[in-house]
């Protein structure tokens, strides 16, 4: 059950991780090019990515398993960390995030 619950815990700390910084790079690197100025700074960038590890990490790693985790099949040793469903995850959240922030930004 614990295992179980630490991989869950692990894939969804990656999901989470893998949006901010997809999001923070392309508004930071597409800012850059549109006004010549970065929107986020580097200051800015290492303190959204400090905020996020710690209090994710904190989130998702005191998550209790439940006894549900033992009604599904184990995962297999060769699965990827990063499956389909959570890259199709990564992109639809990164996509909604950088719509608001670009309409925040340039609207």
């Amino acid at each position: 059950m614990w295992g179980r619950n630490v991989y869950d815990s692990i894939s969804k700390f990656l999901q989470f991780q893998l949006t901010v910084n997809v999001v923070a790079v392309i508004v930071a690197f597409t800012g850059a090019c549109i006004t010549q100025d970065s929107p986020l700074k580097a200051v800015q960038m290492l303190w959204v990515n400090l905020i996020m590890d710690t209090f994710a990490s904190l989130a998702l790693a005191t998550e209790p398993p439940s006894e549900s985790l033992l009604l599904r099949k184990p995962y297999g040793r060769n699965k990827p960390l990063i499956s389909r469903t959570m890259m199709k995850n990564i992109l639809g959240h990164a996509v909604y995030q950088l719509t608001l922030i670009f309409t925040l930004l340039f609207v």
